[in-house]
């Protein structure tokens, strides 16, 4: 996944590579994911990440480079915390874009286990994809295959139905998996996972409009967070169920399971997103 590589360019900093894209910002779940790969990369092998917290400051610009810059908070027996912050030249100054916060964990014996079930759908094979999608909602092509083109798809339903869906029934299912194959690195997969996990998670705070992203509704990320229950592999299909419980104020609460192939839960999301009428 050529989005998540990195330059080291002096100890502690990392620089980022940003794919062409028609888009006037650069997509949030993009930045999340590498500064964790940045974070990944001064934190010794066995330790995964269990969690990551993190705010968007400004929105990326996809013409300039992005600069990672790590902070090693701690170095404890069984954690290892490390504070990332993105940045970018804006007019001539450097500026904040980005900010998070990871915690990696050499794991211990588990004095009680539980996990959401998966809940039971179809599997991927034979529901469509983003090219049968777009090809209903013409007009929102340009922007959607810009964010997917690292990523495949397969909707349980329509991302753009325009009915408003009743309490009891907001929740937005989709299966996804990255393009190509990625190495055998959890760290790897945790980065991956973290680019997807951006995907459709504030649009569950559009399900009580219908009608999803698109003509006077814009959107953007205030924060993101992971917790990462078990390993999965970002390359192979996993069902990701995202909802909305609470907005106002011109903001919504979103959360996110995700579950591997095998019904396997194996990581939860937070968001607060702004939403916006340009009408």
């Amino acid at each position: 996944m050529v989005v998540l590589d990195l330059e080291e360019r002096a100890p502690d900093l990392f620089v980022g590579t940003t794919p062409t894209t028609p888009l006037q910002r650069i997509f949030g779940g993009q930045v999340a994911a590498q500064a964790l790969a940045a974070a990944n990369a001064t934190v010794p092998a066995e330790r995964p990440v269990h969690s990551l917290h993190s705010y968007f400051l400004r929105p990326g610009d996809p013409h300039e480079e992005i600069r990672y810059e790590v902070d090693r908070i701690r170095e404890g027996r069984s954690f290892s915390t490390r504070r990332v912050v993105a940045r970018q030249t804006r007019k001539g100054s450097d500026v904040a874009i980005f900010a998070l916060t990871a915690d990696f964990t050499a794991g211990e014996r588990a004095v009680v286990e539980h996990s959401l079930p998966m809940p039971e759908v179809p599997g991927p094979d034979g529901l469509p994809g983003l090219p049968e999608v777009l090809a209903a909602h013409p007009d929102r092509a340009e922007g959607a295959q810009a964010l997917n083109r690292a990523v495949e798809s397969r909707y349980l339903r329509d991302p753009y139905d325009p009915e408003p869906r009743e309490a009891g029934d907001t929740a937005f299912r989709a299966w996804f998996r990255v393009a190509g194959r990625l190495p055998d690195d959890d760290n790897v997969h945790a980065a991956a996972l973290t680019f997807v996990s951006d995907l459709t998670l504030l649009s569950a705070g559009l399900a009580r409009i219908g009608g999803g992203w698109g003509g006077s509704i814009v959107g953007a990320s205030l924060d993101h967070a992971v917790w990462f229950h078990r390993p999965a592999r970002a390359d192979e299909w996993f069902l990701y169920e995202t909802d909305s419980p609470a907005a106002a104020s011109g903001r919504a609460v979103c959360f996110g399971q995700i579950w591997s192939a095998d019904g396997t839960h194996v990581a939860t999301v937070a968001q607060e997103g702004l939403i916006r009428s340009l009408g």
